[in-house]
């Protein structure tokens, strides 16, 4: 549904060697992630037999019943509606292969075998296992599988299976693989496949749980693709090495679901991933499609179908944030406000050293006004000129309460700005009787006309001193047209044009503690104070009567809806139900 995929990862309990143990464990867990509408299931590397059977592999009864468990897991997934990908031992032609078998509604539709096959440090595979680089055969009739009795279809067999199930595309590489300089999932992505599917063993040391977090993550971010892991649980530990049942599901570099415990086993870990917004960054995101020209090649894929029935997402699993432009963590948050400051100002400094102008600002004593200040005041600073060299106008008219005035005019002083007052209240009644306005009839007119004056005052003031004119105006109130033509949304330079409303609020919270200490008191006040335009006369006790979110709605809202419109380009009808899940009750 909208796009989105359930993966899951399955870590069964595993003993080693004990084929009946293990496909039973692997059917349990593969009928619980299908009771969650799972549509893929993953499991570790060499999940049916166990990964450190070391010499029992070329032992003819396990590789027997390794062949009869994994008949008995192709039955158990006629009953299920999840595609499967399972580890196990193959044999070729005399050679035995570490594969990925991929299964689904009674019938196995692909076999890929392990490329690399790591003979360092710890490892020594290549005691037992050859590379899929040595297979001269495309496929494996359901004879040689012995399986003939449960499907006829021959078996397509490589490292270069690309599944195509008409609704995901996806393919499977073998833990090593993934460790490759060039991984074998960069060949299968550039040639369509959405999703890989990693079954690994990759036992645990120090630091490596990060590491492989990191790896996996900038895998599914340089390929634009969803990722998923699974490694060997804790139950394959020996005497030399030890397995932590790592999970992991990431998608277009961001982690969606990881496992809890440092060591673990016996779980299934969940997490839905957005292909629309995969599918929509392979669009926008021209260099994939070079990569996929330069590098990729139809002839070097096998296109297998299969024939799959889309399932209900509910979106359980999914993580949409309520604020895309706001980092949950405190940390990221913080690194994220200076970052966005710091391109304001960059960006403000080179244009004044440029044309060699003094910033002009209208400053109202509100949060919009307020960061455009701050970032004009660190502007010059970097420019080795004193804070005065920024002129602040406040242009008190009908609906400015003393709050805000006094908000303004104390914060200009504690940054050492030249301040200047200009009350409008008299020129916009002028304009009034010129044009025939009742000042009693607050409509659009009434509203605009102290809007427009405004500019005039800012635009003849920087004319007069050789001034820049620096908009105040956010990324959310342009994208609304929340501001009024030929006024507040002119200026000669936009420095908030880029920061939407809910990033204003927290660059001013960061910005005011790290940077503007001596401001810290107003700053605060600042922040709590309603936003407004202020152009209809307060309430009766003083306070501001104009409160934009009562009038255009929540701006946490408007700016989700902006966010997946101009980021993905999501349809109504998605970004109303991605809403309906983050927002569940609030609104």
């Amino acid at each position: 549904m909208f796009e989105y995929i359930r993966i899951a990862v399955a870590v069964p309990n595993v003993s080693v060697a004990n084929v009946t143990y293990n496909v039973n464990e692997i059917i349990k867990k593969a009928t619980e992630a299908d009771k969650e509408n799972a549509d893929i299931v993953l499991f570790p590397e060499l999940a049916i037999t166990g990964y450190t059977a070391g010499d029992l592999f070329f032992q003819k009864t396990l590789m027997e019943e390794n062949t009869n468990g994994l008949k008995e897991i192709i039955k158990a997934s006629k009953n299920l509606k999840s595609v499967i990908a399972v580890g196990l031992p193959i044999e070729v032609k005399g050679r035995l292969y570490n594969a990925a078998a991929i299964i689904y509604g009674g019938k196995i539709y692909g076999v890929v075998p392990k490329t690399f096959i790591p003979n360092y440090n710890e490892f020594y595979e290549r005691r037992w296992f050859s590379s899929g680089t040595e297979l001269d055969v495309g496929e494996l009739t359901a004879e040689y599988l012995n399986i003939s009795d449960i499907q006829e279809e021959s078996v397509p067999v490589g490292n270069d299976l690309v599944f195509d199930t008409g609704y995901f595309r996806f393919g499977a590489e073998v833990c090593e693989d993934i460790w490759a300089p060039i991984p074998q999932s960069c060949r299968l992505t550039l040639n369509g496949a959405e999703v890989m599917l990693n079954l690994s063993a990759s036992n645990q040391y120090l630091l490596k749980r990060s590491y492989r977090r990191e790896m996996v993550s900038q895998q599914s971010g340089a390929q634009i693709c969803a990722y998923a892991y699974a490694s060997s649980g804790s139950e394959e530990s020996t005497t030399d090495l030890i397995f932590s049942g790592h999970g992991l599901i990431c998608a277009d570099g961001k982690l969606i679901a990881e496992n809890k415990k440092f060591i673990d086993t016996d779980y299934v870990l969940y997490g839905d991933v957005d292909l629309g917004k995969i599918r929509t960054d392979r669009l926008k995101i021209k260099t994939y499609g070079q990569s996929a020209d330069l590098y990729g090649s139809a002839d070097d894929v096998y296109e297998v179908c299969i024939p799959y029935k889309e399932r209900e997402n509910d979106l359980k699993y999914a993580k949409i944030e309520k604020l895309p432009f706001v980092p949950e963590n405190e940390e990221e948050l913080e690194s994220r406000s200076n970052e966005i400051f710091e391109m304001q100002v960059e960006g403000l400094e080179r244009r004044l050293e440029v044309v060699s102008a003094k910033p002009v600002i209208g400053v109202s004593g509100g949060l919009d006004s307020t960061l455009a200040l701050l970032v004009a005041t660190e502007a010059v600073k970097r420019l080795n000129k004193p804070a005065s060299e920024v002129v602040g106008i406040t242009m008190p008219c009908f609906g400015t309460t003393s709050r805000t005035h006094d908000n303004s005019v104390r914060l200009m002083k504690a940054l050492g700005v030249t301040y200047i007052e200009i009350p409008i209240k008299e020129a916009v009644l002028q304009h009034f009787r010129d044009i025939g306005q009742d000042e009693n009839k607050f409509d659009l007119t009434y509203e605009n006309s102290q809007a427009r004056e405004r500019t005039q005052v800012l635009m003849d003031y920087a004319g007069k001193i050789g001034g820049l004119v620096v908009g105040t105006g956010d990324l959310s109130e342009l994208a609304l047209g929340w501001c009024t033509y030929n006024a507040d949304h002119m200026s000669m330079y936009g420095v908030n044009s880029g920061v939407p409303k809910t990033a204003v609020k927290n660059v001013v919270k960061v910005i005011a503690k790290t940077h503007f200490p001596a401001a810290k008191d107003v700053i605060a006040d600042v922040l709590d104070t309603p936003v407004s335009p202020e152009l209809l006369p307060p309430s009766d006790n003083g306070k501001i009567a104009q409160q934009t979110e009562n009038l255009v709605g929540p701006y946490e809202l408007h700016d989700f809806y902006i966010y997946y419109t101009l980021r993905f380009g999501f349809t109504p009808e998605k970004i109303y139900a991605l809403a309906n899940k983050a927002f569940d009750g609030e609104y």
